[in-house]
């Protein structure tokens, strides 16, 4: 829902509040920015994180500040954006970005059951590369007691999105200098083996075919 903390009060045009605008760029973006305050010093930390339904999960060590500071329930804010593509505009002034972000506010809980733990790291995997849970080795005790995974309700929430041509001015229409968008997008290249790596075991095709 849209509450006075997430309403947009620049260009609200750009605003959207469907939760399937929202999860859609949650599901495809790498990195989120986490914003908190700690002793009156405000931090943004960039990190991974992976949706679980309705929930936003994030994970680190046990030791890291943001997660020790976030555990106890302090107010954070969530980003993630995803560029489009530059917006070239006949003059300096409106040249832009196409992109779609999501922010989102609140507080956020330890989880602290095993099997909600495993369920979050395995999300957690499976959002960088589909495929990749079943084969890797799984979470042991200790790595478990020392990784810290947060839950963060997707609750109040908002997406902004811009798309399309520049915005010029009237006159600046008729200046000889191109204008338009250049889209921009995540390609995967070839998959380079570690150097260590078995003789014999061959590159899987959720790596060989990976696409965002």
């Amino acid at each position: 829902m849209k509450t006075e903390r997430t309403s947009l009060k620049r260009l609200p045009k750009r605003g959207n509040f469907d939760r399937e605008t929202i999860n859609a760029i949650l599901d495809e973006g790498f990195f989120c920015h986490v914003g908190f305050v700690v002793d009156g010093q405000p931090y943004v930390i960039p990190t991974g994180f992976a949706r679980i339904g309705d929930d936003l999960m994030l994970h680190g060590s046990a030791a890291s500040r943001m997660m020790r500071n976030l555990a106890q329930g302090i107010d954070v804010c969530v980003t993630v954006t995803l560029v489009d593509g530059l917006v070239l505009a006949r003059s300096a002034f409106h040249h832009s970005v196409n992109y779609r972000s999501v922010v989102i506010l609140g507080k956020a809980e330890m989880v602290t059951e095993a099997d909600e733990k495993n369920k979050a790291l395995e999300a957690f995997t499976e959002h960088i590369i589909k495929g990749r849970w079943a084969e890797v080795r799984w979470p042991t005790e200790l790595e478990l007691k020392a990784t810290t995974v947060l839950k963060l309700p997707i609750t109040e929430a908002s997406a902004k999105i811009r798309t399309g041509d520049p915005v010029d001015d009237d006159e600046d229409y008729s200046m000889d200098v191109w204008a338009g968008v250049l889209p921009l997008k995540i390609e995967a290249g070839i998959p380079i083996d570690d150097t260590k790596l078995n003789s014999g075991i061959n590159v899987p095709q959720y790596v060989s075919k990976y696409k965002r």
